[in-house]
């Protein structure tokens, strides 16, 4: 049995009836947390003192298209139709199962320096099953704690999930695999006709898996009645985005236990629409978080809970100002509520509340560490306000089911200048391939 013994930092554990950061030892045995308190003793492997750092729970990015990690960045300019017809009118058809494998690797490993030890990969790409073979590998290689949800390219409205796919992973990859979970990136009822819609989501709640779907095309489609009527919302369908949504349906959805994850950086900057992160909190629930694409949009989690904070704030001192004359004389979120949305609501969407996004014993030891020593974070007052202030280089150490992934503020990952060429070839190619590069 391996013991790592964790001493001297403020822990942040986001767990219900608990202070927001504890001075606390963390104990992990083998992949879990064994014990929490002040003078943990017994026999040890390591011990590792962490005077003047926090320790977070692992960070949750609950959506992100792998597949894309190639092409970082060529879209950073392109509006949401310009992504649709340039990235999936005709680069999707040209990516190969080696690009699929590169670029999820790449991608998960840019995660784990970032702090993000789970990832939805919401892979509207696989082609085949070489291509959905080369993500799950490609994710498997990294280390992360991932949820590969299955999905293809835009189909027509009457075509069904090829679910036969997602069994053969099920069966395969997933079995061999502890931290890779499968689920579904469906069309759902806004995308497909509503016959369709309800087979998918009926699939997915057969096989007790996730289901996850985009919904920023306008108003709800017939294909929404349809599915609340067959009762096949609840606590395994993740809607992403949501925009369209009214307040009506978004009650509907979130008393079913459905959840939600917003991506705000990509939707206020390329136009989906206003995140919908204020209605969902005037209901009761909360929304989760992912960076979407990075070939638009860079891969921080921690950025994304800092905008979605910042502009709904915005919105609410606006609000009061329209109300009352004055902006709102209390914040109306806290920095703690920004990090539960990368952290405990991250875990919840992708169907793994009880298994990570908290520490507390019995959970598995997926861990940040963040060096709250260093000048931009120094002195850290508020240990909440400093977790979600953190930017890369903060980020000193992550362990994922008490493996370390990153030691010292790099990644244990030893082939990582042969994953940065691979990755290099195969965006040079996919932009001679497809003219996307800049002129």
């Amino acid at each position: 049995m391996s013991r790592t013994l964790l001493r001297g930092a403020r822990v942040i554990t986001m767990a219900e009836g608990r202070p927001d950061a504890e001075n606390l030892d963390v104990l992990v045995e083998d992949d879990r947390i064994a014990a929490l308190g002040e003078g943990v003793e017994g026999p040890a492997t390591e011990i590792v003192d962490l005077t003047g750092r926090i320790i977070i729970p692992g960070l949750v990015n609950a959506h992100l298209h792998t597949w894309q990690t190639a092409l970082r960045a060529v879209g950073a300019d392109w509006t949401l139709m310009e992504y649709l017809s340039r990235m999936h009118g005709g680069t999707g058809a040209h990516v190969t199962p080696a690009d699929m494998h590169i670029a999820a690797l790449a991608g998960a490993l840019n995660q784990i320096n970032w702090g993000t030890t789970t990832l939805g990969d919401w892979c509207h790409n696989s082609l085949s099953a070489g291509h959905a073979d080369g993500s799950t590998d490609g994710l498997v290689q990294s280390g992360i704690r991932a949820v590969f949800l299955h999905g293809t390219p835009y189909r027509p409205p009457g075509d069904p999930h090829p679910i036969a796919d997602v069994d053969r992973l099920l069966s395969g990859a997933a079995r061999a695999h502890p931290l890779l979970t499968i689920g579904m990136a469906v069309q759902g009822p806004q995308y497909s006709d509503p016959a369709v819609a309800e087979a998918d989501l009926r699939a997915a709640a057969d096989r007790g898996i996730v289901a996850s779907m985009h919904q920023s095309g306008g108003a709800p489609a017939a294909g929404w009645d349809v599915v609340h009527a067959a009762g096949l919302f609840g606590p395994n369908i993740n809607i992403v985005h949501g925009m369209g949504l009214t307040d009506t349906w978004l009650k509907i959805l979130g008393e079913a236990g459905v959840t939600f994850t917003s991506t705000p950086e990509n939707e206020l900057g390329q136009g989906h629409g206003t995140p919908t992160i204020g209605p969902l909190l005037r209901l009761g629930t909360a929304p989760s978080l992912g960076t979407d694409v990075d070939s638009v949009v860079p891969g921080s989690i921690l950025t994304a809970a800092r905008i979605a904070l910042a502009h709904q704030r915005s919105l609410d001192h606006a609000h009061s100002v329209k109300t009352t004359g004055f902006v709102s004389t209390e914040p109306s979120i806290t920095a703690r509520q920004a990090l539960s949305w990368a952290t405990v609501e991250g875990a919840r969407a992708l169907g793994l509340a009880g298994t990570v996004g908290r520490i507390e014993p019995g959970m598995q030891a997926d861990l940040v560490v963040i060096d709250a020593r260093a000048l931009n974070l120094w002195p850290a007052h508020d240990p909440v306000a400093a977790a979600l202030h953190a930017d890369l280089a903060n980020i000193e150490a992550v362990m994922i089911a008490g493996q370390w992934r990153k030691r010292d503020h790099s990644l244990t990952f030893a082939a990582l200048d042969t994953v940065k060429d691979e990755l290099q070839e195969s965006g040079a190619r996919l932009l001679q391939a497809t003219g996307l590069g800049r002129s």
